[in-house]
């Protein structure tokens, strides 16, 4: 995108409203015990600034195969952690809160991870 065409305000207000989306997804995602939300929401959330970061400044590229890596690292976490508090044999409210907030957090980072993927893939790939 040319810079003639980049709008100088939404650049300004996404600059400051980053680090307060960023506050507020992870927010969800460590509290979705306790209130609606949870890792789904979250991660949404956290790659809607991933998606809005590119959009103010697209030649920051963001590497598609560290994404991936973490995307698919996240996904063995989430089918190894049930296995091990299974194993353990762990019980009590302090363990099901630690696997909950635990849970949520694996999920908010695979997808957040999978929605960046998709949004770029989009963008990178458009023209084939």
């Amino acid at each position: 995108m040319a810079e003639e065409y980049r709008s100088r305000i939404i650049s300004i207000i996404i600059g400051v409203l980053y680090p307060f989306i960023l506050l507020f997804g992870f927010y969800i995602i460590l509290n979705g015990h306790l209130t609606p939300g949870g890792g789904f929401q979250g991660g949404a959330i956290l790659s809607a600034v991933l998606m809005s970061r590119y959009l103010v400044s697209p030649n920051q590229d963001i590497r598609l195969d560290s994404l991936q890596i973490v995307e698919k690292m996240a996904y063995a976490l989430i089918v190894a952690v049930p296995l091990l508090f299974l194993l353990m044999g762990v019980g009590g409210r302090l363990d099901k809160t630690v696997y909950l907030v635990l849970m949520n957090a694996l999920i908010g980072i695979k997808v957040s991870c999978g929605l960046s993927i998709v949004f770029f893939r989009f963008v990178f790939y458009e023209s084939r």
